[in-house]
């Protein structure tokens, strides 16, 4: 009688071939194909949105806005284009309001930005020593910033009233008279920096603070050494080393400042995209707000957009020679 018991046959991998050697070989070098080819494309897939938002909301608006400052074109037709070269720009530099919004402009930067980044200087150097209840501080620096445009507009506008405003209240306990601040002279440009200060401040010393940590704590301790006071210390130690970040900043509030819009434009709002009853302080943002979407002259308002862009591109140029040259000042 023949045995049940039979040697076991093993069955044939799947896929012929695979599990003999050169079956294995097959496989892995397919992964390793694979394992090549993730390692290839994966940083780009990973970056792709980006870009594609980037081209969607960035380039084309950009791009479509060039097109549109080359022609006369209205908001009520944006398809009915007609060719005028550089007519529109050339009107600018004979526009009065465009050069006023522009002086309005510096203006309020000016009045904005210095106040504001030697006052976020010395809140860092403040927070940079050890208090107690430092992380309180830190976030309530930040408060500022996270507040919407339209809320601390708002209230400033109140503080600001020319009848009850607490600013002219305030003033009046020491003698001044009241001061018209939504439709005066200097006072509206004053009021709206103010804001802006109010807004950024905290933000740009919280940079400050970040960057004031990252000092060596040996050159404070040399600079003790050798007899130097706190001030001194601030001024020969901390300085010197913040001056890329105080250059960075410096740009950044300028870009802002540039761009203003927001707060003009609430700041009184019976006057709207006018910037007061004789725009006093309309700013670039402002006028091309106006030319666009109340007058509806779209090609003008697209080279108010270019003009202020070109105005962002030699901002960026200075910032490049001045930081080169303090690169350079730093190697030698």
């Amino acid at each position: 009688m023949a045995s049940d018991t039979t040697a076991a046959v093993p069955s044939p991998a799947p896929g012929g071939q695979e599990g003999t050697a050169p079956g294995r070989a097959r496989a892995e070098e397919r992964r390793s194909r694979r394992y090549r080819r993730d390692m290839r494309w994966s940083p780009y897939a990973l970056i792709a949105p980006f870009f594609v938002f980037f081209a969607a909301f960035g380039l084309f608006p950009l791009l479509y806005t060039g097109w549109a400052s080359l022609h006369q074109v209205e908001l009520t037709s944006p398809n009915d284009m007609t060719w005028v070269g550089l007519r529109n720009f050339s009107r600018l530099l004979s526009d009065d309001f465009f050069w006023n919004a522009l002086r309005n402009t510096v203006t309020i930067g000016v009045l904005s930005t210095v106040p504001q980044l030697l006052i976020a200087l010395g809140i860092a150097h403040l927070l940079n020593y050890k208090l107690r209840g430092s992380m309180f501080f830190r976030v309530a620096v930040l408060t500022p910033y996270a507040t919407s445009v339209a809320a601390a507009t708002l209230v400033f506008v109140l503080l600001f009233g020319r009848d009850y405003g607490m600013v002219n209240w305030a003033l009046g306990l020491v003698g001044f008279d009241h001061i018209d601040w939504q439709n005066g002279g200097w006072a509206p440009q004053f009021a709206v920096s103010t804001i802006v200060v109010w807004r950024w401040t905290g933000y740009n010393a919280l940079i400050y603070l970040a960057a004031m940590q990252a000092v060596p704590a040996d050159l404070y301790e040399s600079a003790a050494l050798d007899g130097a006071s706190r001030w001194q210390q601030f001024r020969h130690v901390t300085i010197p080393a913040l001056r890329p970040t105080i250059l960075f900043t410096a740009v950044v509030s300028t870009i802002g400042a540039t761009q203003l819009f927001g707060e003009p434009l609430l700041f009184n709002g019976s006057a709207g995209a006018t910037g007061g009853s004789d725009h006093q302080f309309q700013t670039l943002g402002l006028y091309l707000y106006e030319q666009g979407w109340v007058n509806l002259h779209l090609g003008r308002a697209s080279a108010i957009a270019w003009a202020m862009f070109l105005i962002l591109l030699l901002i960026g140029a200075v910032n490049w020679l001045v930081s080169r040259k303090l690169r350079k000042g730093m190697m030698s």
